[in-house]
């Protein structure tokens, strides 16, 4: 019959959920150090636990060597001489037991004792929970409300305490102490504290096990769901397929009237979910994946990158994308591919501006700096016209065109370079007025409407028509009244010279 103290020891165990030989080592660890600490002893000491009277034992062991000159720790070691006096049976090689009394270890030696059992009890159970979760995570589990923390829910599930962080839960949602939900056990954290079980409301794993409690078929296996995307507390689109060709699988999760579908959207306080069904081909599920929305066409642009391009119509572009690209964020989830959404108008302009760049003629090879006329020929030869697409072309492309070896192809690349460099360096150089410029701008006459400034205009001709008596050139002039001001400009000019060779002596005095 074991004793008492080996029964509360198996009640403890129970509690706490560990095993009750956990509890016995760490009561004998316990007996060890008070043992030590009285004794002050760096002896080899040991404890044990009699279950069926409940006595505590503490000893020292030594190992038996032959000789005295094999001793290296006299606190470890008992030559065999030694060792026969205390136990006649033993041989070399074997240990001896020095027992210590344990009545004698005072209150002190005991609270000391009672600090290392809490201590290896509460790591034991530690290592329990870590045990037991760290292979359920995923698991759907029925957990209590219990408190909240700040932003975080701590929920009781089994004999352990769960948190759920605010990221974990749907924005719908709130909880009342006492309040029974289901949640998923996401992750198994180590911590000072110990471990922390996480759970989830937010993980797709929710609805999938929603979808098997309330649709029978999904339970049994005729209808599979192949794919889930959630935003908690916003939407969820769910992809499935049936494998009986006389079910429908979209209709078996909906339900009567729905009524399947609406008690999931109960337990998930109103979220949205969209049913889908699935399609082995690509193009076709991306299609049914962004319902609501209408889509023009799908086509894939990059299948080792998982790219797809989807063409809707103008007035469907905001209901495809969805509210702050929620629609097509699920349906990318959904599919596994990357989508980007382009309505028909902009579609069109790609194209145009993708033709255009076709049709440009390019820059002529001749323009290229550095390559002579018969590498021209060669590359002219090959159906390279452009210095525009010479510079697309790789070292190795270049080097398999007849005629054309490594160092031309150097010599290539640094004269495109080149050339390139001096169109940077053009267009942003800045532009200054050169002399001629200047010049023409001080000749030019702006005339701005009305016959005072025409007089203007035709005065100031005279005056340098005198000057240099020279015929008027270079002067342009603004505005429809600046033409005609340049044409009495034109008459005035010869009238001019005619003032200019005239002398004083010849002119007529008036009457």
């Amino acid at each position: 019959m074991a004793s008492l103290l080996y029964q509360t020891i198996e009640g403890l165990s129970r509690e706490k959920g560990i095993d009750p030989q956990i509890v016995v080592s760490a009561v004998e660890d316990a007996i060890v150090v008070a043992t030590r600490k009285y004794y002050k002893s760096q002896e080899n000491l040991r404890a044990e636990l009699d279950k069926e009277s409940g006595a505590i034992k503490a000893f020292a062991v030594k190992t038996v060597v032959e000789t005295p000159e094999q001793i290296e720790d006299p606190n470890l070691q008992i030559t065999l001489e030694d060792a026969k006096k205390v136990d006649p049976s033993v041989e070399a090689g074997g240990e001896v037991r020095f027992y210590k009394a344990t009545d004698v270890l005072g209150r002190i030696a005991a609270q000391l004792a009672k600090q290392v059992i809490f201590q290896k009890v509460r790591e034991a159970e530690r290592d329990t929970v870590y045990n037991e979760y760290i292979g359920r995570v995923g698991e759907i589990v029925t957990a209590m409300v219990k408190r909240t923390e700040g932003p975080d829910v701590i929920f009781e599930v089994g004999k352990t305490e769960a948190r759920m962080p605010r990221k974990e839960q749907s924005r719908l949602e709130s909880f009342a102490v006492g309040e029974r939900v289901k949640v998923v056990i996401g992750r198994v954290e180590k911590s000072s504290k110990g471990p922390q079980v996480v759970v989830s409301r937010a993980a797709p794993e929710l609805v999938q096990h929603l979808f098997q409690t309330e649709v029978p078929e999904i339970y049994d296996g005729t209808v599979v769901i192949r794919a889930i995307a959630r935003e908690a507390g916003e939407r969820t689109k769910i992809a499935v397929m049936s494998k009986d060709k006389d079910v429908d699988s979209v209709g078996a999760c909906v339900g009567m009237k729905g009524m399947r579908v609406q008690s999931i959207i109960r337990e998930l306080r109103g979220e949205k979910i969209d049913i889908i069904p699935y399609s082995e081909e690509t193009i076709a599920f991306a299609q049914k994946a962004l319902s609501p929305a209408k889509v023009t066409r799908v086509q894939i642009v990059d299948p080792e990158e998982k790219r797809l391009e989807v063409i809707v119509e103008d007035t469907q572009l905001s209901l495809t994308i969805g509210k702050k690209g929620q629609n097509v964020r699920l349906a990318s989830k959904l599919i596994g591919w990357n989508v980007d959404i382009k309505s028909e108008e902009e579609k069109r302009r790609e194209i145009e501006a993708q033709m255009a760049a076709l049709t440009a003629p390019g820059t002529p090879l001749a323009d290229l700096k550095g390559v002579g006329p018969k590498t021209v020929e060669k590359l002219e030869a090959a159906g390279i016209t452009s210095i525009e697409k010479l510079a697309d072309m790789t070292p190795e492309q270049l080097v398999e065109i007849p005629g054309i070896g490594e160092k031309m192809v150097e010599k290539i690349h640094q004269s495109v370079a080149a050339y390139f460099e001096a169109l940077d360096a053009q267009a942003t150089a800045p532009i200054e007025p050169s002399t001629e410029d200047e010049a023409a701008a001080e000749s030019m006459v702006v005339v701005e409407g009305g016959a005072e400034s025409t007089e203007t205009a035709a005065e100031s001709t005279e005056a340098a028509a005198a000057e240099t008596a020279e015929p008027v050139e270079n002067v342009e002039v603004s505005s429809e009244t600046g033409s005609e001001a340049a044409a009495e400009t034109e008459e005035a000019a010869p009238a001019a010279e005619a003032a200019a060779e005239a002398t004083p002596e010849t002119q007529e005095t008036p009457e």
